[in-house]
């Protein structure tokens, strides 16, 4: 044989090998889907599964399942570390029976050194079975059922169910309501009387005896003459029975009330307190109507 065609021969054999190689890598890269469960009925979620070879270091990323009218998908694609490369599996549901085909995405490979290529992604079938036992061969609907219902109407249990619930709810009321409490009469309190005014001086509260022999005549002139008020401060009370009434003893009411006042507010006095109230007690009296 010639050189030429050894040569010839040789690339021949070389070509045949390549073709070869390359069908396994593709046959292995390109390796079918597996479905699981693999019989699955109309709604049952579906995880289609498939193997990638890939070198060593070599990374995978699978592509977005695109819905069709039929077949929808349930989230993103998980890949799995396997020992021969890289597992990828889509959650997909059917909603009709029979065989169905579902078209996958491709599915790139991605080297460390950057470089990329893709394998397709196939197709997988899926044998969709019904919900629907397989004794029923024909089902039909059905219409809603009737309600149940006597034949005949009683409306004297009606007006019983009215009477009682009426009579319970009368003794309910009845047996709620209370009766009126009998509110006891305050018992008589005798008063105590008044302390004299010795007894207050010889515990040393001479501006008490003070105040209250004020307070007294202040009270006896408003009584006397409604204008001249309790609220209204000493000048102004005086000013008044001066304008208003004049057969009033004016010059003594605002000697004792001034003196008086001097003892209640002042720290300290030269005023005889127990004669001061004995005269504002005196012109009380006079005062009274």
């Amino acid at each position: 044989m010639s050189l030429a065609r050894r040569r010839v021969a040789r690339c021949a054999a070389l070509s045949v090998v390549g073709l070869a190689a390359g069908w396994g890598i593709a046959a292995a890269q390109a390796g079918s889907w597996a479905a699981s469960p693999p019989h699955p009925t109309v709604g049952d979620t579906v995880w289609l599964s498939r193997q990638v070879g890939v070198p060593a270091g070599w990374r995978v990323r699978p592509g977005k399942l695109v819905d069709a009218d039929e077949i929808a998908s349930l989230g993103d694609p998980v890949v799995l570390r396997a020992p021969d490369g890289w597992v990828i599996r889509y959650p997909v549901v059917v909603w009709v029976t029979g065989t169905r085909t579902v078209s996958l995405p491709p599915v790139w490979r991605l080297a460390p050194d950057g470089r990329t290529d893709s394998v397709p992604g196939g197709a997988a079938q899926l044998d969709i079975r019904s919900v629907i036992p397989d004794s029923l061969k024909q089902p039909q609907a059905r219409g809603a059922i009737a309600p149940l219902r006597p034949d005949r109407r009683r409306p004297a249990a009606l007006l019983v169910a009215f009477a009682a619930s009426a009579l319970l709810l009368a003794g309910a009321i009845a047996w709620r309501r209370r009766p009126a409490r009998l509110v006891p009469t305050d018992p008589h309190v005798p008063l105590e009387g008044e302390v004299p005014d010795a007894r207050w001086l010889a515990a040393g509260e001479p501006k008490a005896v003070a105040a209250r022999a004020a307070g007294r005549l202040r009270i006896a002139i408003a009584q006397a003459h409604a204008a001249a008020s309790p609220a209204l401060s000493t000048a102004e009370c005086l000013a008044i029975l001066e304008r208003t009434v004049p057969d009033i003893p004016l010059r003594q009411i605002t000697e004792v009330l001034t003196q008086l006042e001097r003892v209640a507010f002042a720290s300290a006095h030269g005023a005889d307190v127990a004669v001061l109230a004995e005269r504002a007690r005196a012109l009380a009296r006079e005062l009274a109507p």
